[in-house]
């Protein structure tokens, strides 16, 4: 059996092994439920990995985001070289959800275009749960989104074999099956080629190809070979081939879904009629029996997730399959940055719901289609296993499945404080701050800044652009892995202060800061509360710097309860440190971009037109923006001016997307 091996310098320091002994003792002990609080620093991540070498378990970790999920998995990555870490985000580069807005009358088709990388990473974890104990799994909350369902995934896999007797014609018609793509071309992920007795198969989950050499209806040989060079790379004697897609059905399966998909669609259509509804009647007809026709045919359809009900046999309501569903009983769950994460899990269903019922209520959709969709929190409640949740500052949820008890980890092992804390009128906060920022700038520091609106990160980034300061914002607006590269700019020193919201609390490990100021610090709310505060904070807390600026005109209980806990900490620090002789210094962390090339690319690159687009009073006046630029577009299409025409499409994709969220 696979065992995670754990490969570090480091040695469980400070409060670290009683924390890890902690969590393990409750795993055995059966605990369902044990929170971590650990401070920026700590090294909570390097727990965490000491707490699954120990347990031995297939484990999750789920983050609230991409960014986060991301730098998890280059840690995980370097603390288990030799085992099966992965990576389970959403995979779209760009991604329009399908939609109607009665209002206007205007319908938005689904839209998107798949990360190649990502997809293969998904297909890589779903099949590493299949073949082994040894698995780590680093995923944002898309893991609770509707997925294929594993039994159909597993049991339509093509089980390879050195001497098995296997008809070609066959192996051919399975791959098909299984949506493999043939090709005589270039061999790509998904795809097969079959020339003679040789049989080329390039699986979605696998950056290298395979060769099936046949004698008649044997299989001679089987080897890996590097789809680039043409070069065998090693031999192997068994090789499952696991479906390009989660959502494959088997064929009695597919028979009895698309009989049920025409039972329901009749039964809609007398509701639509009897309410006189001829309209949608038609249209739902008519998109329908056209899905229902190309799943015949090649087995499958554009949105085919929206039958995911029928195609996996469940009942009207039952929970999707998810990537929950192909995790083991005993797998461990790490909900990591939990005091954000768990409320993020929460919301998950309410959105997605609010949207279906507008489509299947005009007749765009079945009702069933509504059964696609992320799991409820409750049923995500049911199904979860062993749950550890990880955070500087646990919320009142986590607090109360443990009764209060948790095993703490304040003491960071590279000796770093918890910042001092500076408290400074408001009055002219922002060109006080001015001051602070050039002396942290001289000596080659970052700094970060919050502010409770987005107009005034953007208003306060231009204002320090205008005097020479390298400055960036970064809001809810922008999307999210485009934060990824925004983060790892400010890590080179490519610009030095980065304005923002709430999104500057959770995870964002960037030991360059040393300055961390929050403006307007004494408005009492979600954002200025006694966590957020600390969590704010910490980002100070990697550099032997740190200081931390509250411009407040009075102390509020969440500012008094924030700086209490953190002087607090810092005590406890000062005195192991002092005991055991450490002298703090700046965490020195390489900037590992393999993973940010991937999600450079998870993103859509908005034009410098639409960051400066006007701003439309009502729908309607976006709408007939739209249907001007699309003439636009067409004209520029026909005149070749392609550049042109790519602007305006993406201008069109944007004023889209600011209907649907308005």
């Amino acid at each position: 059996m696979e065992e995670f091996k754990l490969h570090s310098k480091f040695k469980p320091m400070g409060d670290q092994p009683s924390a890890i002994n902690s969590l393990v003792r409750g795993i055995k002990e059966g605990k369902r439920d044990q929170v971590l609080l650990g401070v920026t620093g700590s090294g909570k991540t390097f727990t965490m990995a000491k707490v699954i070498e120990k347990v031995k378990r297939p484990t999750i970790v789920i983050a609230h985001n991409k960014t986060l999920a991301a730098q998890l998995y280059q840690e995980f990555r370097s603390f288990f070289p030799d085992n099966a870490v992965e990576y389970f985000v959403s995979y779209y580069d760009y991604y329009q959800p399908e939609a109607y807005i009665p209002q206007t009358d205007t319908y938005i088709e689904k839209d998107s275009s798949i990360n190649d990388d990502i997809d293969r990473m998904r297909h890589s974890a779903t099949r590493s749960l299949f073949e082994r104990r040894d698995v780590l799994i680093v995923a944002s909350v898309s893991c609770i989104y509707g997925l294929g369902s594993p039994e159909a995934y597993h049991g339509m896999l093509l089980l390879l074999e050195e001497g098995k007797e296997m008809d070609r014609h066959e192996m051919i018609k399975k791959l098909v099956e299984i949506q493999y793509t043939r090709t005589n071309a270039d061999l790509l992920r998904g795809t097969f080629r079959a020339r003679g007795d040789i049989l080329e198969i390039f699986p979605s989950y696998e950056e290298k190809s395979i060769r099936v050499e046949l004698f008649g209806d044997k299989i001679e040989s089987i080897a890996m070979v590097d789809p680039l060079r043409r070069i065998v790379l090693e031999k192997a004697r068994r090789v499952p081939v696991y479906p390009n897609s989660h959502y494959v059905t088997p064929e009695g399966q597919l028979r009895d879904a698309i009989r049920s998909i025409r039972e329901e669609l009749e039964q809609r259509l007398h509701e639509l009629e009897a309410q006189r509804k001829l309209l949608e009647a038609q249209r739902l007809k008519q998109r329908t029996l056209f899905d229902l026709e190309m799943i015949q045919e090649i087995g499958y359809c554009s949105g085919i997730e929206n039958y995911s009900r029928h195609l996996t046999g469940r009942s009207p309501g039952q929970p999707p399959p998810t990537l929950i569903d192909y995790l083991p009983d005993d797998a461990l769950i790490f909900i990591d940055e939990s005091h954000q994460t768990v409320p993020q899990l929460k919301g998950m269903y309410r959105g997605d719901r609010s949207r279906k019922e507008t489509l299947v209520e005009y007749g765009f959709r079945l009702p069933s289609a509504l059964d696609n969709r992320p799991l409820m929190f409750e049923e995500f409640e049911e199904m979860r296993g062993r749950t550890i949740f990880v955070s500087a500052t646990p919320g009142p949820y986590e607090l109360s499945k443990t009764e209060g008890e948790f095993s703490e980890q304040v003491i960071r092992p590279t000796g770093l404080v918890d910042p001092q804390v500076e408290v400074k009128p408001v009055m002219n906060q922002a060109d006080d701050l001015l001051a602070e920022i050039r002396e942290r700038t001289k000596i080659g520091d970052r700094v970060l800044v919050t502010t409770l609106t987005k107009r005034m990160a953007e208003d306060l980034t231009e204002y320090y652009r205008q005097l020479g300061v390298k400055a960036k914002y970064l809001h809810s607006d922008i999307e999210t892995l485009e934060r990824v590269k925004i983060l790892t700019d400010l890590r080179k020193g490519t610009f030095d202060v980065l304005i923002g919201v709430n999104l500057l609390r959770e995870g964002l490990d960037l030991p360059e800061v040393s300055l961390v100021a929050i403006l307007d610090a004494d408005k009492e709310g979600f954002l200025r509360s006694a966590g957020s505060l600390i969590q704010t904070s910490g980002r100070a807390a990697r550099n032997v710097r740190g200081k931390v600026i509250m411009y407040a005109d009075l102390m509020t209980q969440s500012m008094g309860r924030a700086i209490a806990e953190m002087r607090r900490r810092r005590e406890i620090q000062q005195g192991y440190n002092k005991k055991h002789k450490i002298t703090p210094e700046t965490i020195v962390k390489a900037i590992d971009e393999s993973v940010w090339q991937i999600c450079d690319a998870d993103y859509m690159t908005v034009p410098k037109q639409l960051e400066t687009i006007e701003e439309f009073k009502t729908i309607e006046e976006i709408d007939r923006e739209i249907r001007r630029l699309e003439k636009e577009m067409s004209r520029s299409a026909e005149a070749l001016e392609f550049e042109r025409a790519a602007e305006l499409r993406d201008r069109i994709r944007y004023l889209k997307k600011k209907i649907l969220f308005s």
